[in-house]
């Protein structure tokens, strides 16, 4: 049996390690919450005072404008206009790059799309002051359905597109590969630039009486 004396030994031993097991776990504890704090101030100092290129990215993400998209009404007869925001830019061909995407995702509100779902764009160049240079990669045409209707509503909801919303685009030139086609699918030629078609879009209804 242990002694009175090593009782009290051992149970002084079981004290300080209790005292250290404390200690230990209010460092932790207070490391952690140290960690925390810094970790929040330093996120909210970031948020209420973000650096200028944070102040400059948070900007163009705000940076919106609102334009018309064309697509088609139901009949595929007439280009019927759509009110979109997509980000707003300073060089034309950066411009025309959001619009050409925002019609290759489509209508958001059940209007008819114009574009294949697979047609993918390629890029965006401008061709002297005011000849805006579209590049589509090979499956626009490969998957595009053709006929004279739908190759005409793809080329003037692209066209009336970009010249309703960037004034200095005036024409439209539409490349497959980096190369000019003949047609699109052999009944629209591809071979010249388009302008806008203003009598291809839904005519106006008549204003109600009374």
């Amino acid at each position: 049996m242990a002694t009175k004396k090593q009782r009290r030994t051992d149970e002084v031993k079981q004290k300080k390690t209790r005292k250290k097991r404390r200690f230990l776990l209010l460092s932790v504890i207070v490391v952690a919450s140290v960690v925390f704090l810094a970790f929040f101030f330093i996120t909210l100092f970031d948020y209420l005072y973000p650096p200028a290129k944070g102040k400059q990215a948070a900007a163009k993400r705000r940076d919106k404008q609102e334009v018309t998209l064309f697509f088609s009404d139901a009949n595929e007869r007439f280009l019927v206009p759509e009110k979109r925001f997509v980000p707003q830019e300073k060089e034309p061909e950066a411009q025309a790059q959001e619009l050409v995407q925002a019609l290759l995702a489509g209508s958001k509100t059940g209007l008819v799309n114009t574009f294949p779902e697979k047609a993918e764009l390629q890029g965006v160049g401008m061709e002297g002051s005011d000849t805006v240079v579209v590049n589509f990669r090979e499956s626009f045409a490969a998957t595009h359905p053709g006929g004279t209707t739908a190759e005409m509503a793809t080329v003037y909801s692209l066209t009336n597109t970009l010249g309703a919303n960037i004034p200095v685009v005036k024409k439209v030139k539409i490349l497959v590969g980096g190369k000019e086609r003949e047609s699109l699918k052999g009944h629209v030629g591809l071979r010249d630039t388009f302008t806008m078609n203003r009598e291809l879009i839904v005519p106006a209804a008549p204003p109600k009486e009374g």
